[in-house]
Formats: C-alpha cells, sequence, structure tokens
C-alpha cells in the first residue's frame, strides 16, 4: 500500500536519506545569483522603498502570518517584476507529488506561489511566517523542486519569510545537487530588495530560455 506524506513535514535528513540530495559549497555550482544581473529603473526602486517601508510597519503589529507576509511582500515584488504580465502566469495553492525512489511512498504538497512560462517551472516561491528562519522552509522548498518534471535544466526557486530572501538552484541528477545564495535583510540598511528583484529576473530568464 503506498504512503503519502505531506511535505510541509518533510524535513531535510528525510531528503538527504531517501534521495541522496546534497549540499554543493562551492561558489561556482551556483554563480547565477551574484553575476550579470539586469539594473533595475528608479520606478521599481521607489515602489521596493514602499515595500520595505510598509513591510517594516507591519512588524509593529504582529503576529505577522503567512498570508500577511505574502500580500504584503512577496506579491508586490511579483508584481514590481511583471511577473503577472504575459509570458509568465501564476496559479497558486499549486499541488504536487514526489514518489520517493525505491518505495511506495508518495509526498505530497502544495506550493505556495508559483511562476510558470512556456511550461516551465520558472520559479517556487514559499512564504513562511515572519518568526519563522529560513530553514523551516528549505526542505519543503527542496521536496517541491525535485518534483519538477524536467530534468534537463536546473530549477531555481526562492524562499521568503518576509524578513529575509535566500534562493536555491537544484541540480537534478544521481545525486541531487543543491546551493543556496546569501540571505538577503529587509532590515539591513538600504533595500536589498532592490538585489532581490535583479536576481529573480535574471533567474527566470535563465530558467526559461
Amino acid at each position: 500500500m503506498t504512503q503519502t506524506i505531506q511535505a510541509k513535514v518533510i524535513d531535510l535528513r528525510y531528503l538527504i536519506d531517501n534521495f541522496r540530495i546534497h549540499l554543493v559549497l562551492d561558489d561556482s555550482f551556483f554563480s547565477e545569483w551574484q553575476r550579470d544581473l539586469p539594473e533595475i529603473n528608479d520606478l521599481d526602486k521607489q515602489l521596493l522603498d514602499k515595500v520595505k517601508t510598509g513591510y517594516l510597519n507591519l512588524l509593529n503589529y504582529p503576529p505577522l502570518l503567512e498570508d500577511v507576509v505574502r500580500m504584503a511582500v512577496v506579491d508586490p515584488l511579483l508584481f514590481i517584476g511583471d511577473f503577472y504580465l504575459a509570458p509568465f502566469y501564476v496559479k497558486s495553492e499549486e499541488s504536487i507529488d514526489i514518489a520517493v525512489p525505491d518505495e511506495d511512498v508518495i509526498i505530497r504538497g502544495r506550493i505556495d506561489t508559483l511562476v510558470l512560462k512556456e511550461q516551465f517551472w520558472v520559479m517556487i516561491i514559499e512564504s513562511k511566517r515572519a518568526s519563522f528562519s529560513i530553514e523551516e522552509g528549505l526542505a519543503q522548498i527542496l521536496a517541491y523542486m525535485l518534483g519538477n518534471p524536467y530534468t534537463d535544466k536546473p530549477s531555481f526557486g526562492m524562499i521568503a519569510t518576509g524578513s529575509e530572501f535566500i534562493f536555491v538552484k537544484l541540480v537534478k541528477g544521481n545525486p541531487p545537487r543543491y546551493a543556496l545564495s546569501k540571505g538577503f535583510l529587509i532590515r539591513n540598511p538600504g533595500n536589498e530588495l532592490y538585489e532581490v528583484l535583479r536576481i529573480l529576473r535574471h533567474l527566470t530568464r535563465l530558467a526559461s530560455a
């Protein structure tokens, strides 16, 4: 009898034991978040400054839950990046099943926001409560990315807690390998959302090329 496991309860140890996934620390494996990034214009910056200001205001009214993080930070970021315009489109709460190799186990979950272009998975975005760390979403987003049916190119993703963003690259193979960008924090001086938007645009262009 096939066992079904919810993706939200999967941890990194489970993925290591069952998929042999491993972290790559060599910077050259995931250099895409650091080089050849497009510039953003002054209007983009003004809008991102408003997103940062709005988020900092919301912190004065805890708890800041997942839906609020998405509405206040992730959704505006997608809007400013033109990810609601053709040829992109967004499906919310997309379901996905991932079969565990050599076992009668199915991992089942729902992706918080998925941006697609021409049937390719371009970006998976997992919003978490502001009080959570990035680690809370890492195993879940990796499980979703393992379910990507397109194996001939890397998958890219982003985890957003509201206060922090981190990008993920996964190369499916035997075994699957992944790497992480540095974390980008809204509270840092300046506005690191500028860099987040530049990386988003670059990675989606690479993934849909």
